[in-house]
Parts: C-alpha cells; structure tokens; sequence
C-alpha cells in the first residue's frame, strides 16, 4: 500500500507534489478514481486530489446500485441504457465480491403503470442488450412466493428481472488501490483553491492546500482534469486573464436523491422489490443490502449550500415511508423502525426540464481555458467516462499515444477463482473470502493477516469483519473518524445511532493504529457523532 496512505506518512507529500505531472485530477470520487486508473495503466504520471475525503459526495451515497438503468428506456435513453448494461456485466466479471447480482420483483397491479405488455418488452431489450434471454413474468401465486410481503391488493402477479449492487465507497477504494499499484497518487484532504495558469490564459496547475497540515502547494501539470461532479461549476466559473472562464455559465442541476435503512429483520426481503410510487408514478425500490434493507429513492432539486453536507427533509421521509406502507401494509413499518438516513447529490446536467426525473443522466465533458471537465453520467459507467476523458485529453498531450481500447478493470486477479486461494479462508464467515478479495484484491491476504484474535468475527447486523477496521485505520488514509465509519466501512448507516455501541472496541483497534492520542479520538467522536445526529438521523 502508498506510504502517505499510513499513519504518519503524509509527511512525504511535500517531495510528491514537488514533481510537475502530466495530469492532475481534481475530486476523489467514483469518476476521479477511474480516471487515475485508467491514465495510471497507460503511462501517464497522474496525481488526484480530494478536499474532503474519497468518495464523501455522491459516490458513497448512491442507491448502491450497478444497473442498466431499466427505467432510462422509458425516455428513450437506448444508448445510456445498452452502454449501462454492457458494463453493468462487465463488473459482475471483472469485479466479482464487489459487485454481485441483485434480482428484482415487480408487481403486476390492476390499473397501475407500467402495465405487464409494456413491461417486459423493456425486460426483452434489456436481455438483449446484456446478450442473455430468461422468463420474467410469474403469475400470483408464484409471485407471492418470490415477494411474499408485498400488498396483495389488486395484485395479478409480477415481473422478476436481475440488476446488481455494490458497496460504492469501496468502489472507489478498490479503484484507487489499484491505480496506485500502478503507480498513480490520490491524495484526500488536499483542496484546490485555485488554478495557476500560463500568460496566455490555459490552465497548468493548481494551487493546492492540505487540509491537515495547512501546507500550501503549487503543483504544475500538463493538463488539470475536475471530476468534482455537482461541484464541477465551481472551477469551471474561475476567472481567468484571458476572460473565457469568466463568462461560463453554470451548467449543472443538483439533484437529490435520498434513502432510508432499515434493519433487515424488520423489512426481510429475499430480492429486491421495485415500485411506481403510489403519489407520483415514480421508480422506488428497497433490496437487501450489507445486512440491512436500503429503501429509496428521491429525486429533487438541491438548493442547498455545496459545501455543506446533504440530508434527508422531512418531506423525504414521508414520501419514502408512504412508498412502504403502500408496498408493505401488513408489516406496520413506522419510522422508529429506520436506522439511519442518507441524502447523495447527482450531477445531473441541466437541460431545462421542469420534473427533475426527466433529466438524462449522461456524462458530459468541456475543454474550457484549459480546464477538462468531467461530469454527469452514472456509477455504472464509470470506465467508458474515464475512457472519454483521457480521449479528449490526448489532445493536449501530443506526445502520449494509446489506443484508449477498454481493459478489465480490475483484472482477472478479482475473480473468485482467487478467492479460493486465500489463507485463513476456513477461519473466514461464509462468502468473506470472495467480498475480501473483491474489496480489496491482492492486498486481502495482508488484511487476513493483520487481524488480531476475534477480528475474522462479523460485526453484529452487518456483514463486515473486524479486521477491516484495522486495516483501513493502518493503510487507507483515515484522517477523521467519519472516514472510517461512514465510508472505509459502512457502519454508520448500518448500525443504529451509527454504531455508537461499538465505538469502545472501535477504539480499541484503532486508535493505535491511527496513532491518535486519547484527546484527539475524544474529539473526533464527538465531531462524529454530531455528524450522524444532524446528516445521517430522521429529522424532526
């Protein structure tokens, strides 16, 4: 693993950003990520930076989903959804453990649309967009067996199709470890506070800040890449000497998307259950995730401060809550029965459509001043965007060549014929060894390895070992406590009051691997527990 990525070794960034690099990719989510990996394999030297932590915007706040986007057929998006589709399997390969198959049920309602005809001639382009054929339709009594909580009023019977899912903070992790084998550098808690610029006006590096030490840096590149997503209009609208950036117009619409957890005893499901929102006609879904049931999701404009973290509304809540009593009558959910919440912003290009759910969700790309935006598009399609990038970008490079042609992402190492070669598998919970080697690829064994006495042991109501915790304390650059409760691991969406109860033995493991004294993880407990209170709790 990097060195700077360890406790104490961040101490060696100064030398690091002294170098002048061909690429500097500004934003440490799941499209930063991709295009350090994708550049790293191909030669180029490429350092990535994050103001916050990695994944902390959207990209550790998605539905969890690595989907065709079924519904994206509807408006006509055939291109979207085939592109969605063919790398959607190409995950399920190349990134085994770390995405998996998720099957989804549909209910044939009377008088509720989409009717069954229309339906599945959707399920029909998209198997053969995916080059595969299966039934999808089962009357009710089969159904009821497949669904067995859903409302049964008016129901004729349903429509079962398959999708996958992924843990999408440790998408990004597992992207970043493996470009940095490559010889790539990310670098979280590291802003941009600026774009230096050449005389005639192009962007040739920025001006970075590191938000633990307070070091400022001035780092020269060949070409600046923002992959900041919903942020990306914040670069892109800096003035410039020759004027051009001055006069950019925002070009994005936030839009938030928000989700309720609830425990998987209280909502069981055996696949996932889609539904048209009672109110609205809408896509909702809940489906079995990490050890708990994710209910989601919303789609509305976000007309809060960027900088501030996002949250759930109260309106939110009651739109989610009346999707599951409209789904799941006789389960008598209430709200005391949610763990947590989680609010992502989409980068969704703005268009000027009046219903936030009609905007595309393709990626877009602007060469400005200088400055490669990278923006929109979905967690699915995250190689074809850094592909797309790098393709624009060779044109200001002249003196690197590729053919851009597409790689395993991560490899056939990722596969689960590798994870039937790891050490210690017959200590491990049943499946650990393929999520492990998914997660965390060639570096699993190591993280087997670390784990001291009762660490292979499954954390209560989720499906994370204790040893993860170790190991992302000593080798993935936690620098706050919310790091590694909210995004190394996922238990703070996972465990109710966001794993208060456990932070003892938490400590235990960590604090000395992190190196951090007994008033600073006082305080860092506090700031994080302040944080699930006010951004990851139901709100009043």
């Amino acid at each position: 693993m990097t060195a700077h990525w360890r406790n104490g070794g961040r101490s060696a960034l100064t030398d690091l950003l002294a170098r002048e690099w061909d690429v500097i990719v500004i934003g440490g989510g799941i499209t930063g990520a991709g295009i350090l990996l994708e550049a790293s394999r191909r030669g180029l030297t490429v350092l990535l930076v994050e103001q916050r932590d990695f994944a902390w915007g959207t990209s550790s706040r998605s539905s969890k989903l690595v989907h065709g986007g079924l519904r994206y057929l509807k408006e006509g998006q055939f291109a979207l959804t085939r592109e969605s589709v063919q790398e959607r399997q190409h995950l399920l390969q190349h990134a085994a453990g770390l995405v998996e198959p998720q099957s989804f049920a549909f209910g044939d309602y009377e008088g509720r649309k989409p009717g069954k005809r229309m339906f599945l001639l959707g399920l029909a382009i998209y198997d053969r967009m995916a080059g595969q054929k299966g039934r999808h339709y089962f009357g009710l009594n089969e159904f009821g067996a497949l669904a067995p909580n859903v409302s049964t009023v008016g129901l004729k019977g349903g429509m079962v199709y398959t999708d996958a899912k992924t843990d999408d903070a440790r998408l990004v992790m597992r992207v970043l470890q493996e470009a940095q084998q490559l010889g790539g550098v990310a670098v979280n808690y590291m802003a941009a506070e600026s774009l230096l610029r050449v005389d005639g006006g192009g962007v040739r590096g920025v001006r970075l800040r590191d938000g633990v030490s307070g070091a400022v840096h001035k780092v020269r590149a060949k070409l600046v890449i923002s992959a900041t997503g919903a942020w990306a209009d914040g670069l892109r609208t800096q003035g410039s000497s020759s004027g051009k950036a001055a006069a950019a117009k925002p070009r994005l619409r936030p839009l938030r998307g928000s989700h309720l957890v609830l425990p998987a005893w209280r909502l069981p499901l055996a696949q996932a259950i889609s539904l048209m929102h009672p109110l609205d006609g809408r896509p909702v879904f809940a489906f079995p995730w990490e050890g708990v049931t994710l209910v989601g999701t919303t789609d509305v404009d976000h007309k809060d401060d960027l900088s501030r973290e996002a949250a759930i509304t109260r309106a939110e809540v009651d739109y989610l809550m009346a999707a599951v009593h409209d789904q799941f009558p006789q389960l008598g959910l209430q709200e005391r029965d949610v763990i947590a919440s989680y609010a992502g912003v989409r980068p969704v290009i703005d268009s000027g459509k009046a219903d936030p759910s009609k905007e595309g969700r393709d990626h877009a790309l602007w060469l400005e001043d200088g400055l490669l935006t990278v923006t929109g598009g979905k967690l699915t399609t995250f190689r074809v965007i850094a592909l797309d990038a790098l393709k624009l970008a060779a044109t200001l490079l002249p003196e690197w060549r590729d053919k851009l042609e597409p790689q395993p992402v991560f490899g056939a190492a990722a596969g689960a014929t590798a994870a039937r070669g790891l050490p210690y598998q017959r200590h491990l919970p049943a499946g650990q060894a393929r999520r492990l080697q998914g997660r965390y690829g060639a570096l699993a064994q190591e993280l087997i390895a670390a784990a001291q006495p009762g660490e292979l042991a499954l954390i209560a109501g989720t499906e994370t070992i204790w040893a993860q915790l170790r190991w992302a304390a000593r080798c993935e650059s936690v620098q706050k406590l919310e790091d590694l409760m909210l995004r190394r691991s996922r238990l703070g969406i996972q465990l109710r009051g966001g794993g208060v109860d456990i932070l003892g033995r938490i400590r235990a493991i960590c604090q000395p691997e992190l190196g951090w004294s007994d008033e600073r993880w006082d305080a860092e407990q506090a700031a994080y527990l302040a944080l699930w209170n006010t951004h990851y709790s139901l709100p009043a």
